[in-house]
């Protein structure tokens, strides 16, 4: 009895152990082909429901696909509809675990496929480069999900003699529910509704449960897979929880359409009991479990939008902050988690960019508590982002991460500069320095609108052209201003309060400028980290090394 539980603890172990290794390796080697299919084929509620299937189908993962779904939605980069037509894929892209435990993992001898996956799979981990190396992972645990289903399948026969719920009379009311609990009670300890289907199909397969108990396990099992969103969401943000609702709303109305299709399936599948064909009856489950996900889909994707809106009013949004798109819940996939700190500092940016232009007009110094909101909000950004893994092997990615350190960077000494000196906003109402303000202001203007996509091509090219030429003017009216002193024309201390404006407005156009250098669009920025363009090359610091002007970082900073 011990070995046999052993056995069976081994089996579901190696099981969840591959299915989340696999899951991992394959989101590695896709890279960021995941995400673009998620924003590039959610343009409508069938595209959204169908990139959440293949996606699912891809992965293994009905989690992955709602994290990153979540992370999405949070970011403003899809809406709460598409994200529920997602999340609905998802739910019928996990059903595929059942057909392939039932028609590869019983059909063809375990060993036949495990060993030669991993002998293969590990020698390109040892050998393979980049990505590739990720997908030998994959391909090395997708042989480790097939040795789980060996020791289940010898365990469940040890179990069949010894517990065999099979040999029960035919479901009673109270008997099925026992079962769909038993079911939602094993995917809630394992983690997994796959694990839990593939259990049942094994169990059914040894003559263990007949056809009908297993069904109603699969229904536990869509039940209890909802967990895991719902834990997710508690403490995140309101993108999370309405997606966990939807989710959870989604699963309930699905199982209750497969209890409505019990009596249909045990009819139609009646010939395929495990003592006559096991196979068949394991394919008959996995159908089963297809057929009532995708019936609650076909319910809900024709008023999917006011299914949205009505979660919608149940969860209002709350009152937007800077950090809004900051949710825990994305830190798990590092490619969405940086589409969410993206968005947090460009509205971060945004707001600063006004601050300044405001402060600018007015001659005047910003609200102190609107400083210190605006550092506030770097300073949690900053924080979400060291809590990201780091993606070693995918460089892209590596490239946006550090790209996000020099937006940091920029973002705190721009906000630095938001409360200058008394006298030297005395000294920006001198006519000496209005030609500066402006073409600040134009540089600000500028990058406001390039950030929101309001900004014709070529803008951020011509907002380094205005910075440089703020940095230009500075160097050659520092000298003029200093022999006027000399002569007398220039009282001292108004001449280095003047300089020194001078210069504050070169380091505000120039942190502008790289402020929206390293916050462009990650299409863009993965470009550059594949083919960095000639026109501007980065130093270690991050900063151009075209003009030693504008990059000397060792001057005296106002």
């Amino acid at each position: 009895m011990r070995a046999m539980i052993f056995e069976l603890a081994a089996g579901i172990g190696l099981f969840l152990v591959g299915m989340a290794l696999l899951t991992d390796g394959l989101k590695s080697f896709a890279g960021h082909a995941l995400r673009r299919a998620l924003l590039h084929f959610t343009g409508n509620r069938l595209a959204a429901f169908l990139s959440g299937v293949l996606v699912t189908a891809a992965v293994q993962s009905s989690s992955a696909t709602t994290i990153s779904v979540i992370g999405l939605v949070s970011a403003g980069l899809l809406t709460f509809p598409q994200a529920v037509g997602v999340v609905m894929g998802a739910s019928v892209g996990t059903t595929t675990t059942g057909w392939l435990v039932s028609i590869l993992g019983l059909k063809f001898s375990v060993g036949y496929f495990a060993s030669p996956l991993i002998a293969i799979g590990a020698f390109m981990k040892l050998l393979a480069r980049g990505r590739w190396k990720s997908f030998g992972t994959a391909i090395a645990d997708f042989g480790l999900i097939f040795f789980g289903i060996g020791y289940l399948q010898e365990a469940m026969l040890d179990l069949s003699g010894v517990l065999n719920l099979a040999s029960l009379s035919a479901p009673g009311l109270l008997q099925g529910l026992l079962m769909i609990l038993i079911g939602l009670g094993m995917t809630i300890v394992m983690h997994s509704s796959s694990a839990t289907v593939a259990t049942t199909v094994v169990a059914m397969h040894t003559n263990a449960v007949n056809f009908e108990q297993g069904m109603l396990l699969v229904i536990g099992a869509a039940i209890g897979t909802t967990s895991t969103s719902a834990l997710a969401a508690i403490g995140a943000g309101t993108p999370a929880k309405r997606t966990a609702l939807a989710h959870i709303i989604f699963n309930l109305a699905a199982a209750l359409i497969g209890i409505l299709l019990l009596p249909l399936f045990s009819w139609g599948f009646g010939s395929a009991q495990p003592g006559s064909s096991p196979v068949g009856g394991a394919v008959g489950l996995a159908a089963f479990h297809t057929a009532f996900t995708l019936a609650g889909a076909a319910f809900f994707l024709p008023m999917i939008d006011r299914f949205s809106a009505g979660i919608e009013r149940l969860l209002p949004e709350a009152e937007p902050a800077l950090t809004a798109h900051l949710d825990s819940t994305v830190l798990s996939v590092p490619i969405v988690a940086l589409e969410a700190t993206r968005e947090a500092l460009v509205g971060i940016a945004l707001e600063s960019f006004a601050v300044m232009r405001e402060g600018l007009r007015r001659v005047r110094s910003p609200f102190r508590e609107t400083q210190m909101r605006l550092e506030s909000a770097i300073e949690e950004t900053q924080e979400f982002l060291a809590k990201i893994p780091p993606p070693p092997e995918d460089q892209p990615v590596a490239d946006l991460f550090v790209a996000q350190i020099h937006a940091v960077d920029h973002l705190t000494r721009f906000a630095s500069r938001l409360r200058p000196p008394s006298s030297l906003y005395a000294a920006l109402s001198h006519p000496f320095l209005q030609a500066g303000i402006q073409r600040t202001l134009e540089v600000l203007e500028l990058g406001s609108d390039g950030l929101q996509g309001m900004a014709g091509e070529g803008w951020l090219r011509t907002m380094e052209e205005k910075t440089r030429e703020i940095a230009a003017s500075y160097t050659q009216q520092r000298p003029g201003v200093l022999r006027e002193t000399a002569r007398g024309t220039w009282e001292p201390g108004l001449a280095l309060n003047v300089l020194d404006a001078m210069r504050w407005l070169e380091r505000v156009s120039f942190h502008a400028w790289r402020i929206c250098h390293y916050l462009q669009t990650q299409e863009d920025m993965t470009e550059r980290a594949a083919k960095p363009p000639e026109a501007i090359k980065e130093d270690s610091s991050g900063q151009t090394t075209t003009n030693a002007t504008l990059m000397n970082e060792r001057e005296a900073r106002v």
